[in-house]
């Protein structure tokens, strides 16, 4: 004779134990949108023009002669609102009375329709500073060195130690000249890369090797990063590590790039160099509508309805305040 034991009682366990907790997924950081100018100022239609002014030049004078007037060059830029985008869901009334997890259900749909909104326009802003088809004006041209007062805005990176190129500190400091020779005020400079380019740098031989440069000794217990910053700084860029960075190539295609006879690769991303000055940022941009949710009962379907919509149109603003250095991600570890 026997007692109860889990050989005899199998039929009466559950085969699966649900816990009252709901695992999330993780996030990364999404900071792009505060690198934006943001306009406000809109009242009709989809597109939106700034007046520009040139400066005058100095003219040599000779005494008792007329002087020689200037006008000041004049222009426009226009942008305009080209993102309408959505993100919608519905639970059925039978839904709602059979899941034992329908509250917490609902309850995150909004949320994330907002993260994914949100997610959508960090990659909108980040590519907005790279090559377009048809290379409209303002944008980075593919496979060229982008000059802008005699310096180079777009490069392949110098460390190819490993045979895929990557950014290293050479880079930075190159990045630094660009956009002094560009007339950027050197304050508040920023560097967004790929994590690739993370792992590279703190694997530097001349920064690991704490007999030689003691100043780097918190690398080898604090890392580079914490969260999305760089402990250090390097030649004044404060670095920050992002995974929507877009690919190389025309139109983000991913396409290996050719610059200076040096090779991206084919899975190469654009790491971008800038100063984020709210008065010069690179990129502006402006909400026609900011994300808007619409909720509806729908009798027909007998379900409940989310809609989360929002229009807005950035553009690179600024493009001498702009440098983009190409690394291939297939580093070797």
């Amino acid at each position: 004779m026997s007692g109860m034991t889990t050989r005899n009682t199998q039929i009466l366990n559950r085969t699966k134990i649900w816990s009252d907790q709901i695992k999330e997924t993780l996030k990364d950081e999404l900071d792009a949108q505060g690198y934006v100018r943001w306009i406000d100022e809109f009242s009709d239609g989809d597109n939106f023009t700034i007046p520009s002014i040139g400066d005058f030049e100095a003219q040599a004078y000779s005494e008792d002669t007329g002087v020689q007037y200037q006008s000041l060059d004049t222009g426009e830029f226009t942008f305009s609102i080209t993102e309408y985008e959505s993100a919608a869901t519905y639970i059925t009334a039978k839904a709602r009375q059979d899941l034992f997890y329908a509250e917490e259900l609902e309850a995150a749909f909004i949320p994330k329709m907002s993260r994914a909104l949100m997610e959508n326009l960090e990659l909108h802003i980040l590519k907005e500073g790279q090559p377009k088809t048809g290379n409209p004006a303002g944008y980075q041209v593919a496979g060229a060195n982008n000059k802008i007062n005699g310096e180079d805005h777009r490069w392949v990176g110098s460390d190819t130690a490993n045979s895929n190129p990557c950014i290293g500190v050479k880079d930075f400091a190159k990045a630094k000249l660009a956009l002094k020779r560009a007339n950027v005020p050197l304050n508040n400079l920023v560097a967004i890369v790929d994590p690739s380019v993370g792992y590279h740098l703190e694997t530097l031989t001349n920064i690991v090797n704490v007999s030689n440069n003691p100043q780097w000794e918190g690398v080898i217990t604090s890392g580079l990063t914490t969260g999305m910053r760089f402990i250090r700084n390097i030649y004044g860029f404060d670095v920050y590590e992002s995974n929507y960075l877009p690919l190389c190539g025309a139109n983000q295609t991913g396409t290996s790039e050719t610059i200076n006879s040096v090779a991206s690769g084919a899975n190469a991303v654009c790491n971008i160099f800038f100063s984020a000055d709210p008065s010069i940022t690179p990129f502006i941009g402006a909400w026609r509508q900011m994300p808007d949710v619409d909720g509806e009962w729908n009798k027909d379907f007998q379900r409940e309805e989310y809609v989360m919509t929002a229009r807005y149109g950035t553009k690179i603003y600024r493009p001498e305040n702009f440098v983009t250095v190409l690394s291939s991600t297939d580093i070797i570890v």
